[in-house]
């Protein structure tokens, strides 16, 4: 699976909210209204985030529309990749 596409980020980390919570989701479903990402689960995310995609998800960038849906995080993810 690649990573370098924003599908590519969308698949990868619904599978990552898969393997950890069992639930399955569409790339734009929302996350914590679906109950599949809970606010301390939220940071094991941004964790994930960081640690997969090489980018820094700083202070300001900890809003709920950054993390609402997987589409969402590949945006963000596409994003800070573009700056760096």
């Amino acid at each position: 699976m690649s990573t370098d596409t924003t599908t590519g980020i969308e698949t990868e980390i619904l599978a990552f909210i898969k393997e950890r919570t069992g639930i399955e989701l569409a790339a734009d479903e929302d996350l914590f209204a679906t109950g599949a990402v809970t606010s301390l689960f939220a940071m094991h995310l941004v964790t994930h985030v960081e640690r997969t995609y090489g980018v820094s998800v700083t202070a300001g960038l900890l809003r709920l529309d950054n993390f609402r849906s997987a589409s969402a995080v590949a945006g963000l993810v596409t994003t800070l990749r573009q700056e760096s």
